[in-house]
């Protein structure tokens, strides 16, 4: 019998994304709202009671009354707003970092968002492992495409008088910090310094470390290698070889992918690092992680229907 999946807010860019990904897809039986019915409360919490799974791609008071409206049917959920992240009694949709038991046993799972997917990739397994100390001041340096950014910036970044660079979350508040510190175990917030840029898709997330001012002074190439072992095996999250590499770039084109790369890059005297994480803001970052959880919980391959490699 096949699952019966509603996705609640299937008509915003992540809900039409994994619409797209599940075309084809005969293990799930799509239960659709036509555009009428996609705002009344009735109609939302029977699709919600009536399904076995649900993903919530909604803005996250939206996301808060859909998880009322579905409590008591035993309807599994995915939230891919940041209204649950850290809430009690939801798992973080990451399973590189929980693990995949964690998900795949979950009866509410919480989607990472798109720039802590880059940062917690990087930095949770360091910490973890001991090589990175959990009470360094962190700072991150990130840009992303503009689909993350909702309908309105969407329209702003494709309007005649488009902005070349988009600075935000100057008051130092952003949603995302709660997470990024919880689940590297972090003792500070970390200073995020988000941008955007009139690329439609992809994400550069960097982390700066003065390697050589740290306790034990941390050795690059021990990052790298236990980044290497800490992903031995993913399809998903890959470790690449800075030696390779001379610039990192996001096309205004940039192909859908549901991988993340990372890199540990240094300086000569092993000094200064610089850990970045490339990514699609709506792939491992958005719609492809939600893809993955639904793999994990239904006890599917964790890859079906993902973008890897050239497809």
């Amino acid at each position: 019998m096949a699952i019966r999946l509603f996705i609640d807010g299937a008509a915003g860019t992540t809900g039409l994304e994994i619409r797209e990904r599940l075309k084809g897809r005969s293990e799930f039986e799509l239960l659709l709202l036509d555009d009428a019915q996609r705002k009344d409360e009735n109609a939302r919490r029977d699709a919600l009671h009536a399904a076995d799974i649900a993903i919530l791609c909604l803005p996250d008071d939206a996301a808060k009354e859909a998880a009322k409206l579905a409590a008591g049917s035993g309807t599994r959920i995915i939230d891919a707003s940041s209204a649950h992240r850290v809430a009690d009694g939801w798992r973080y949709g990451f399973p590189e970092l929980v693990g995949r038991d964690t998900i795949a046993d979950a009866q509410l799972v919480s989607n990472p968002g798109c720039y802590p997917t880059g940062f917690l990739g990087l930095i949770a397994p360091l910490v973890r492992a001991g090589l990175l100390p959990a009470d360094w001041p962190y700072t991150i340096n990130a840009v992303s495409g503009y689909s993350g950014g909702g309908n309105a910036l969407i329209a702003r970044f494709e309007s005649a008088d488009a902005p070349a660079y988009r600075a935000y979350g100057f008051d130092m508040a952003h949603k995302h910090l709660p997470e990024m510190k919880r689940y590297a175990d972090l003792r500070h917030d970390v200073i995020f310094s988000p941008a955007v840029v009139p690329a439609y898709r992809g994400m550069v997330v960097e982390i700066p470390l003065h390697l050589g001012a740290m306790p034990g002074s941390p050795d690059a190439g021990r990052l790298r290698a236990s980044l290497r072992d800490f992903y031995e095996g993913s399809q998903i999250v890959k470790v690449g070889d800075d030696g390779a590499v001379n610039e990192l770039l996001l096309d205004r084109s940039t192909p859908a992918s549901d991988e993340m790369s990372l890199y540990v890059f240094a300086n000569q005297g092993g000094w200064h690092a610089r850990l970045v994480a490339v990514l699609d803001n709506l792939g491992k970052g958005a719609s492809g992680a939600a893809i993955q959880n639904l793999n994990v919980m239904c006890g599917l391959p964790e890859t079906t229907g993902l973008r890897l490699g050239n497809a």
